[in-house]
């Protein structure tokens, strides 16, 4: 593999129990696009585990870019990554899944808005949007940890915070997209798996 790779701990942590929740969730074939693709080690992994789906990378970043094509060279079911901002009108249509982990935290609420109103325009009905990461729940942090990661994030910039999961539910409930189920995750994080209504 090319040394373009970049490398995050996080996602050697957490990549089987977010496949898990896949495996439950996503159809047998479909496109799947994954919104921050970061440094590619999370879709490398789906997409080997997952050999029936098509899976599309993107990030705004050029480096991350680079290196999501280093970890995903040789594998037939993972296109190019693309420049692809949240906020962006997006250029495809009848996705079976969106995924987006670990992003709308550290990313200005606008992104989130505009993350929801994409996954609303672009899914097929039935098709998956999966957030993962950390949420407020009933105004509450879930964790402790969780209050000092909130409050380091927003100390590095006022636009980044832990989102609270009512308000991204209804306001993915505004563009199409039905109640989510949710499914708790190890280190305080939360699955959160939507829908797109017929």
């Amino acid at each position: 593999m090319s040394d373009a790779r970049l490398f995050a701990p996080s996602a050697e942590r957490n990549r089987g129990p977010i496949l898990a929740v896949l495996r439950d969730t996503l159809p047998d074939s479909g496109d799947v696009l994954e919104i921050a693709s970061g440094t590619g080690e999370h879709i490398a992994h789906f997409a080997t585990e997952l050999p029936e789906l098509r899976f599309q990378p993107s990030d705004p970043d050029v480096d991350r870019r680079a290196s999501i094509d280093a970890w995903a060279r040789g594998l037939a079911n993972v296109s190019p990554a693309i420049d692809l901002d949240a906020m962006s009108i997006w250029p495809m249509s009848s996705l079976a899944a969106v995924l987006c982990i670990n992003m709308i935290h550290i990313a200005p609420w606008s992104a989130c808005e505009g993350l929801l109103r994409n996954a609303g325009a672009v899914l097929r009905p039935g098709g998956v949007l999966l957030l993962y990461g950390p949420f407020r729940r009933d105004g509450r942090h879930t964790a402790p940890s969780n209050a000092v990661f909130d409050a380091d994030l927003r100390s590095r910039s006022p636009a980044w915070g832990i989102r609270d999961l009512e308000t991204v539910a209804a306001v993915a409930d505004s563009h199409g997209l039905a109640t989510p189920d949710i499914v708790e995750m190890p280190a305080n994080n939360l699955s959160v798996v939507f829908r797109r209504r017929a």
